[in-house]
Order: C-alpha cells, then structure tokens, then sequence
C-alpha cells in the first residue's frame, strides 16, 4: 500500500470590486480590444483597501473545509502560497491559522510567483506521504494590485487578486495510476532569467515594496517551451498520454500561452480549464480558482485525471498530476 495525498475539498474566493478593460481605459492608455485579443482577459477583481492577502486566503480556506466536510480542527498543515504578504514577517499562513482557531501542527508561507501553488501542493504532499501530516491546507493567495504600476499599460492590465484552496488528507492506496490522489509533481527553476519578470523592490535591496516588471515577449516563448516540457515529464513519469488526461488545469496567465501549451500537447480546448477572461493572472491563486471552478460547476469529477501546470518569475515552473 502507498501513502498518497487525496484533494478532498475545493474553495475559492474572489474581491467584490471587478474592474473591466473598460474601466482600466479610464485609467491607462489602452482598449478592451487590445487587452482582449492579447491576453484574453476581459475583467479582473481588485482587493479592497481594507483586504489583505491574509482575508482572502481564509475565506477560500474556509470555502474548502466547507465543501470537504472537514473541520478546521483537522487540519495540522498550512501552506499558503504567495508573493505579497500581509507582512515581511511573521508568514501570512500563521494568520490564517489562528483566524481558523486552528493551534497545533503547523504553517508557513511559500514563494514561488506564479508557480506558487505547485510547489505548494509538492511541498505539502511530501509531508502527508511522509508521515508528517494528516490533513492539510494548501492555499494560493494574492494581493497583486498592491506591486503593480498603474501607468504601465504592459502589466497592470494583466493582474487582479483571488484566492484558492484546495484540503489534502492522507490516504493508503495500492500505489497505481488508478488512484485518487497526487500522482506525481515536479518542480523546475532557472535563475538564469531572474530579470526577466521581477518586482523591482524589495526588503533587502530597496527597503520599499516595488513594482511588477516584465520582458513579455521572452516570457511568454519562454513560458510556452516550459510548460509543454513539464507537462510531458508528468505524463512520462506516470507512463500515461496526453489523450487519457480528462483536464488540463493550467496556471491563467494569457490565454494565448493556455492555447499554446494545448496545441503543443495536441490536447483539445474543451479538455483545457480557462478562467483568466474573468479574474486575469492571479499568481499562486490562478490554479486553485479555476480548478474550484470546475470542480464546484461539476466539470471536473471524481475519478478524473487533472494536470496542472504553471510557471512564474525566477523562473520558477511545475507540474502536478492529480486523480481527483
């Protein structure tokens, strides 16, 4: 018998303010027709200026334990994936914790940019398969709207904040690719390309928060190559095809590189969840939001195989392979 990690819950959260490509022609010089033909987005959500990351993350962790059945007391480990914290320290997830009630195991954050969740959901599988953990919380949460510049039509247009939640609880299982569960993830960096999309602040070099800069047109070839060569690792590792994946979760960034990568793997779009049209690139919170989406909407049901995959600033990227 093998030790695996079952996604037994799926929550989500997205801010009440939408701001439209519309509203954002109010604000930068652009278009709904240059912002949709080029990314895909049509809308996005931005945090109110009392919302903190730490808001966010817990009403979709809530979200998740709810739709598991699960107590909160349950829960022994916190990964919370993002890039803007409430704070430097202490880590956002310990918030979360004690807004829970929850006071044993344990919790901490985890950055990785867009590929945040991945790694989050690595990082707390391998603690359940080892032993470590029983059940836990794997959220990707982001304020974005609080690192962007609004005068920079390249990048503001591409961001909004959410939050996902997924609850992992151990299970033993005969150790097939016919298990429910976390099947396999892998995880890649190449700081190489640090430059190449970054936050050009920081504690340590700037002592201010900074602004999201980005070299799009590397970025996006970049992203393309990547995440095909990720998925395939995955399938590859599991010995299965493209053809016996049920759903391709992708990170939502631009609809282009979702249809790229697709294309890539011969995948059909029907196959592909898309959610970037109505919350725009979210970070770590893009996966977890479309694959509650799916999951709540009964697209994805159990039993199927979902892929996910993203990448981010470092760059960071990954896959996860999931039988739900």
């Amino acid at each position: 018998m093998v030790r695996r990690s079952r996604i037994v819950g799926c929550g989500s959260y997205l801010p009440r303010n939408v701001v439209t490509n519309h509203d954002l022609a109010q604000r930068v010089d652009t278009s709904d027709d240059w912002i949709t033909q080029r990314t895909g987005i049509r809308s996005r959500h931005l945090a109110a200026p009392d919302e903190k990351t730490s808001d966010l993350a817990l009403a979709a962790a809530r979200n998740a334990l709810e739709h598991a059945g699960i107590p909160a007391s349950d829960v022994d480990l916190i990964v919370l994936a993002t890039t803007t914290p409430d704070h430097t320290f202490p880590a956002t997830a310990t918030r979360v914790q004690a807004e829970l009630g929850i006071t044993q195991g344990f919790a901490f954050d985890l950055q990785a940019v867009c590929s945040g969740f991945v790694f989050a959901l690595s990082v707390a599988d391998n603690f359940i398969r080892l032993g470590q953990a029983k059940t836990a919380l794997v959220i990707g949460a982001e304020t974005f709207s609080r690192i962007l510049d609004w005068e920079d039509r390249t990048t503001c247009v591409l961001f909004g904040d959410g939050a996902g939640a997924v609850v992992l609880q151990a299970a033993e299982d005969e150790g097939t690719t016919a298990d429910r569960g976390i099947l396999s993830t892998h995880l890649h960096s190449d700081g190489r390309h640090y430059e190449l999309l970054w936050v050009d602040g920081g504690p340590s070099a700037t002592q201010s928060t900074g602004h999201v800069r980005m070299v799009g047109q590397d970025v996006f070839r970049h992203a393309v190559t990547r995440l095909s060569e990720v998925v395939i690792e995955a399938l590859e590792a599991n010995g299965l095809s493209a053809a016996e994946i049920d759903w391709l979760v992708p990170h939502q960034a631009n609809k282009r590189i979702i249809e790229g990568t697709a294309r890539k793997l011969k995948m059909p779009v029907e196959k592909v969840v898309m959610t970037v049209d109505h919350h725009g690139n979210t970070s770590a919170a893009s996966i977890p939001l479309a694959l509650a989406e799916a999951v709540h909407d009964g697209r994805i049901k159990q039993g199927d195989l979902v892929l996910m995959e993203a990448m981010g600033g470092g760059f960071t990227w990954g896959s996860a392979l999931v039988r739900m």
